[in-house]
């Protein structure tokens, strides 16, 4: 008579074994990965940010019927913005740079005007790529933004 071995002497049983304990281990790790890197775009209170944009468009509009125009260039670590339209502004402007995917590279600056009513801004690394852009008055009066792919010595007109 031929002898039956026992099951975990059989290669099949350890070859189901291991493909469960690849998967269980697998999604362990995706798992791990969607804790850690949570989707930072999706807002917990959409209704509130819905009201807000609303009167944001009526801060884009007063621009527009001011005719605020703004011209953005990029040098290295510096961006200098220049009005060239509208009625003269010479308080500070709230500048931000919002990027499109990776919120901790967001930043805002509020920026004073030279003597020859430049904003100059400088920034402690290059920045490129795309970006929202938001100038807005400090009385937050008037908006303007559009979103620019941002490379070095390029000039960006904001309207």
């Amino acid at each position: 008579m031929s002898d039956v071995q026992p099951w975990y002497k059989h290669f099949w049983p350890w070859f189901i074994v291991v493909l469960l304990l690849v998967v269980v281990i697998k999604s362990m790790v995706a798992m791990s990965i969607a804790i850690d890197n949570a989707d930072s775009l999706v807002s917990d209170d959409y209704y509130k940010e819905g009201k807000a944009i609303n009167m944001d468009l009526r801060k884009i509009k007063q621009a527009k019927n001011l005719g605020m125009q703004f011209l953005i260039e990029v040098h290295d670590h510096e961006l200098k913005i220049s009005q060239h339209g509208g009625p003269e502004y010479r308080a500070a402007l709230q500048v931000s740079f919002i990027h499109p995917t990776l919120e901790d590279k967001d930043f805002r600056i509020n920026a004073t005007a030279d003597g020859n009513g430049d904003f100059r801004i400088g920034l402690s690394e290059a920045i490129s790529g795309p970006w929202n852009v938001r100038l807005q008055g400090f009385d937050n009066s008037w908006r303007i933004q559009q979103r620019i792919d941002i490379q070095d010595d390029v000039e960006y007109w904001l309207n």
